[in-house]
């Protein structure tokens, strides 16, 4: 982290793809609000160790950037506002509503004549507020907000707290946003939000998110590829299982939102989906669209669980064919259901992570070697100047070194696909541009 300018801001993100979105958000408001000199960092809240990593981050570019405003969002801002105000550090403390409206940052240029925390009560807001973002920053694919909060309550998290309850941006802002990172060059797009199977539950005529994906790629015939953030497997709607089967526009990459493949430890987590129901979700797509990649969160150690019901976590990976693991040790979030049950040692927490990481990069190695020799279109997201490479993603996510002495990005290219080893995929490029 470098000295910052004082008449440029800087935006630091943790966490999810939301975040991501809403931080580009952040950085066109506080620009037409005319606020400069800032650092604003927006932070997750989802485990202990992301709040402390955003506390460490605080520190290291305070003692960086001693006259900078340093200003905190996020869900871990909304959640434990006092935290963050309470370091000396920080100069204001907004919440995950305030971020996304420019009079917040009207009043950030001038912060001594207003108050040093401006968070709301989450849980009032009904809308999602909605702005139109031109680009993103190094990125060849851009993440659009479809949806936020959620109306769950799982015993192990506090994202409701952070985000609220479930709502669903209108399928024409929806549009409108699309539209204006297609006609910026941009090839794919991510639809992301808290719980994005939700979608529409809250708008007039409570469309699903199907339906809202097919009108959604009727009105922008110019989008290439879509790609859907974690999907709830008993919340998937027929319009979109029939996408899933038939537009190859949706991308043949679906990630899952399974914590667990034991049916004992599902129910206490509260989740709506047993093992069976994740299996029979990833077969039935497996029988719409045979060349489908599956990934999966999945958190090891959740209090109660025993050698037996971690197995069946590791069996579900075999199971549901996953290719891609984010695996969460569990970490006891204060004032949740989960936190008072009975807690697995950290240590063996630890122990089950590090295996399912391992699973996962033994299954991510079988996707490898399944498309060695094969040819796949690749989107280009980075130059890698000194190597002389590209670096993208396929279709199915398989991330990809492309050998080359031409370098471009924002394309989509056909590679053959040579060989993988642990992270990457390496490539050939066969199609001139």
């Amino acid at each position: 982290m470098q000295l910052l300018p004082l008449n440029t801001n800087q935006v630091i993100t943790f966490g999810c793809r939301l975040n991501t979105y809403e931080s580009e958000a952040i950085k066109d408001l506080s620009h037409q609000a005319g606020l400069s000199g800032a650092i604003l960092i927006n932070t997750c809240a989802v485990t202990a160790e992301a709040e402390r990593q955003a506390r460490q981050t605080i520190r290291k570019l305070r003692r960086e950037n001693p006259d900078a405003k340093i200003i905190v969002t996020g869900c871990g801002a909304q959640m434990n506002p006092k935290q963050y105000a309470d370091m000396p550090e920080v100069t204001s403390v907004i919440g995950n509503q305030e971020k996304m409206q420019l009079e917040t940052y009207q009043k950030l240029v001038n912060p001594d004549q207003h108050a040093r925390v401006l968070v709301n009560d989450i849980m009032s807001v009904r809308e999602t507020a909605s702005h139109l973002v031109s680009g993103f920053e190094g990125k060849a694919r851009a993440f659009v907000q479809v949806q936020n909060g959620c109306d769950h309550r799982c015993t192990f998290c506090t994202i409701p707290f952070g985000r609220g309850n479930s709502r669903s941006v209108p399928l024409g802002e929806i549009v409108d946003q699309v539209r204006l990172l297609v006609e910026s060059g941009y090839q794919e797009i991510v639809f992301t939000g808290v719980d994005i199977t939700a979608y529409g539950g809250d708008l007039p005529g409570t469309p699903t998110l199907g339906q809202a994906i097919r009108r959604l790629l009727a009105l922008v015939p110019d989008l290439k590829r879509l790609r859907l953030s974690s999907l709830d497997p008993v919340e998937i709607d027929e319009d979109l299982w029939r996408l899933i089967g038939e537009e190859p526009r949706l991308m043949p990459h679906l990630h899952l939102s399974l914590q667990a493949g034991d049916d004992l430890i599902l129910k206490r987590m509260k989740r709506r989906h047993l093992r069976q129901d994740a299996i029979g979700f990833c077969k039935r797509a497996r029988d719409l669209r045979p060349d489908v990649a599956f990934g999966a969160d999945l958190i090891a150690g959740f209090p109660t669980e025993t050698d037996e019901m971690f197995e069946n976590s590791l069996r579900i990976v075999d199971e549901c064919d996953l290719s891609f693991l984010h695996v969460f040790p569990y970490s006891p979030r204060p004032g949740t259901p989960a936190s008072r049950m009975p807690q697995v040692p950290k240590s063996l927490i630890k122990l089950r992570a590090a295996m399912l990481r391992q699973k996962g990069d033994d299954a991510l190695q079988k996707l490898f070697d399944h498309w060695v020799g094969k040819t796949a279109v690749v989107l280009v997201e980075s130059v890698d100047q000194k190597q002389g490479s590209m670096i993208g993603k396929t279709d199915h996510f398989i991330p990809v070194r492309i050998k080359s002495s031409d370098a471009f990005e924002q394309v989509c290219l056909d590679v053959k696909l040579t060989h993988g080893d642990k992270k990457n995929m390496e490539g050939i490029q066969i199609n001139t541009l």
